[in-house]
């Protein structure tokens, strides 16, 4: 039943995801100018994510081979389905930055409060993926093997390697690019012309950006993903070594599906939240968001 729940909220937080993406859409995207910058910065960033995904494939290729044949089929393919939802991860959240940042500016001309909206919906298309696909992966490979007490622990690490890989490569290949473009246009600009940072007249500043989506967004995201992942995989891995009964082991194995399900629910009731705080401080409305999805978990938990 827990597994079944997990499926159910990943789904669902998915959808949520999508529909917060076609919101932030729908919002004003500035001045010709800024549509441009925007759009250049949009190009570069999905430029980087495909060569960057394209060299991680033959990795992740070779590796899918490696594990079928010296561990079985089913890590095998769990191993490709946490590679892939990471890439999916940091796919979706690139998306939603790139089109958030100048919807987010252009906001800003208006009010404070329409400024935090847009860019935390923007923050919150890549959270709920992570979380989402996160919750769905695991449980449905949980499902395949039947919380078996020996093969669920090996077919979820493969889920949980998958997502590692991407993470490793994506994280710093993402942030290296970052600094080498930031420091190339601090060097260009403020030091070279005497010109101020991110200042437009400085054509190395769309390279700059472009770097903090992919360093800060796409490879936060698969990081983020890796590491949620990896956290739920060894509780239910640790789950299964523990001196009790056959029982008891089942229960506390399917435990932390439980919980990443329930916490995944209250983030989508903290995303509201700030909705309903948004004529506070910005810090303060974050901070009660997170509270309130806090305070839910731990209740739910409770129960």
């Amino acid at each position: 039943m827990e597994a079944q729940l997990g499926i159910i909220v990943g789904v669902v937080g998915i959808v949520y995801a999508a529909v917060l993406y076609a919101w932030i859409k729908k919002r004003p995207d500035g001045t010709d100018q800024m549509r441009e910058i925007a759009e250049m910065i949009h190009r570069g960033a999905m430029a980087f994510l495909r060569r960057e995904y394209a060299s991680l494939s033959v990795f992740v290729a070779v590796l899918f081979v490696v594990l079928t044949f010296a561990i079985g089929y089913k890590t095998g393919i769990a191993f490709l389905a946490g590679a892939l939802s990471s890439m999916l991860a940091g796919f979706f959240g690139i998306k939603a930055a790139t089109k958030a940042n100048v919807r987010t500016s252009q906001s800003a001309i208006d009010s404070q409060s329409k400024a935090l909206t847009v860019a935390f919906t923007g923050g919150a298309v890549m959270g709920m993926s992570v979380a989402s696909l996160g919750v769905l992966g695991v449980s449905v490979f949980f499902l395949i093997t039947g919380g078996d007490i020996g093969l669920s622990p090996q077919v979820l690490s493969g889920f949980a390697m998958g997502a590692s890989s991407i993470a490793l490569f994506a994280r710093v290949g993402g942030g290296i690019y970052t600094k080498s473009a930031d420091v190339g246009a601090d060097l260009v600009g403020k030091v070279e012309a005497g010109i101020p940072e991110d200042d437009p007249r400085n054509p190395a500043v769309i390279a700059d950006n472009v770097g903090d989506n992919v360093g800060d967004t796409a490879g936060m995201g698969a990081d983020l993903f890796e590491s949620y992942v990896g956290s739920v995989v060894a509780s239910i891995a640790i789950a299964a070594t523990l001196a009790v009964d056959d029982v008891m082991k089942a229960k506390l194995m399917i435990f932390p599906i439980l919980i990443v399900a329930l916490g995944t629910i209250a983030s989508f009731i903290g995303t509201f939240a700030v909705r309903a705080f948004k004529s506070y401080d910005p810090q303060k409305v974050l901070r009660f968001s997170t509270y309130v999805s806090v305070i839910l978990l731990i209740i739910a938990t409770f129960i």
